[in-house]
């Protein structure tokens, strides 16, 4: 029904305007008395053999809403319903920003992809806890993405993502240090040793002094050399950093079947969905590999089918978060991705 009838009728206007049309409707629609449990009646799967316990927290299912969709902290109880077990909000700024100018989000059909050069747009993370300050359904985990504003030059980057991380710490269950996004101009430079080591000593020496000890993750770019990868891999390892989400969109054109000239018309931004399905699995498998299972992994990018999400997992990743792949295929996806894990670990 969603590809067939849904899809068609979204897909007809731009994908920020429906992303923002859709997200006031789902929280204009949910309050409708009963319609949360229908929803979740139709969408999660529950199963102890979907349980999943990753760095201390335990998820009833490991499928979770990447971050970028709910900026804002929005709807990530209305969105717990379509069968998602744990939602990422942000990316989360100290100050609120408009993000780059529209149009900034693209489709490109034909290699069941998005274009986007966002820019960390958010309402900044004042707004983020007076959301998350909501009630938030039962079994909902919560991760805080966190960057940087636009306008902070990386000589200052520590100091905002200290801002956020200390300013979210009590509404959120995880972190991910987002310095991969390739929308926020030289933010990728924040991916050198040096400047990583102190933006992630810093978050952690925080940590420190708090009663509760939440883990902090690192989202890399699929886009790093297998040498960069190393480097940044035997910083998490000497930090002792929490985890990896792997990856994040990326700036390669390659393989497409959109025309050329589309593309060229596009211009800059991170794309995501199947033509990064490679890559991202790549990634995974050889964090995986290289660090003998040790380093606990989300993968995210190009999950467009429950196959793609069985190799994720087959590759080492103990959860995955799905966003391109939820626009494409609808909530179906994660009901089917349930399911077809339920058969796998109980035959």
């Amino acid at each position: 029904m969603y590809r067939y009838l849904i899809r068609p009728i979204l897909f007809l206007f731009p994908p920020e305007t429906i992303h923002r049309i859709l997200v006031s409707t789902i929280r204009v629609f949910f309050k409708i008395p009963g319609l949360y449990r229908l929803i979740k009646s139709i969408y999660h799967v529950n199963h102890p053999a979907l349980v999943t316990d990753f760095l201390g927290l335990t998820f009833s299912n490991p499928v979770g809403l990447a971050a970028g969709f709910d900026k804002n902290a929005e709807v990530f109880g209305e969105f717990h319903a379509f069968g998602f077990s744990f939602i990422e909000i942000g990316t989360v700024t100290p100050v609120g920003q408009p993000g780059n100018p529209r149009p900034r989000s693209f489709r490109i059909p034909e290699d069941r992809g998005l274009i986007n050069r966002m820019g960390f747009n958010n309402h900044g993370m004042e707004a983020a806890v007076g959301q998350l300050g909501r009630r938030r359904p039962k079994g909902l985990i919560l991760g805080g993405n966190i960057g940087k504003n636009t306008q902070t030059p990386n000589e200052h980057a520590t100091a905002d993502y200290e801002a956020v991380f200390k300013s979210i710490y009590d509404c959120v269950d995880y972190f991910v240090v987002n310095v991969s996004c390739p929308n926020i101009t030289d933010l990728h430079k924040l991916q050198d040793q040096d400047s990583l080591e102190l933006i992630l000593g810093s978050l952690l020496e925080i940590r420190e002094g708090k009663g509760e000890k939440k883990p902090v993750l690192l989202k890399i770019s699929p886009d790093l050399n297998m040498k960069q990868l190393d480097e940044t891999l035997d910083i998490v390892s000497r930090m002792k950093l929490d985890g990896i989400v792997a990856t994040n969109t990326t700036i390669t054109r390659e393989g497409l079947r959109t025309p050329p000239e589309k593309i060229r018309a596009i211009g800059k931004g991170g794309m995501s969905g199947a033509p990064i399905t490679a890559r991202s699995l790549e990634v995974v498998r050889y964090i995986h590999d290289k660090t003998a299972g040790n380093l606990p992994i989300i993968a995210v990018g190009g999950i467009m089918s429950v196959e793609d999400a069985m190799h994720m997992f087959d590759a080492g990743a103990s959860l995955i978060q799905l966003y391109t792949g939820f626009i494409y295929q609808g909530p179906g996806l994660i009901r089917r991705i349930n399911r077809e894990l339920v058969r796998r670990r109980t035959s």
